[in-house]
């Protein structure tokens, strides 16, 4: 007879897949290892993506202080996304999914 085993996440591990869970969190935080990017051009490098789901994402992984949004008042207004620290330390876990999705996804 089996018994049920039941696994409880973490509060932490819940709240890290709150955050980079979506669809849109991974390539962005992507996009972004490339440096500063404005608006457009996030939107140009994402595949499929709509403006209004951009920022929706944008505003979330801000709200994390993954990523950094940087206003300048010029004519028309500039805006500039980068990675903070926080958003930087992820380069290397998303880039090991990415390798093991290539070892082990088959598409």
């Amino acid at each position: 007879m089996k018994k049920n085993v039941k696994i409880e996440f973490k509060c932490v591990l819940k709240d890290v897949l709150d955050i980079l869970g979506g669809k849109w969190a991974i390539p962005i935080i992507y996009v972004l290892f490339d440096g500063t990017k404005r608006f457009k051009e996030l939107e140009r490098n994402i595949p499929n993506i709509n403006t209004r789901m951009l920022v929706k994402e944008l505003k979330k992984l801000e709200g994390a202080n993954i990523i950094r949004r940087e206003a300048f008042a010029t004519i028309p207004p500039t805006v500039e996304y980068s990675l903070t620290e926080k958003g930087k330390k992820l380069q290397p876990i998303i880039l090991n999914l990415y390798k093991w999705g290539e070892e082990n996804v088959d598409l």
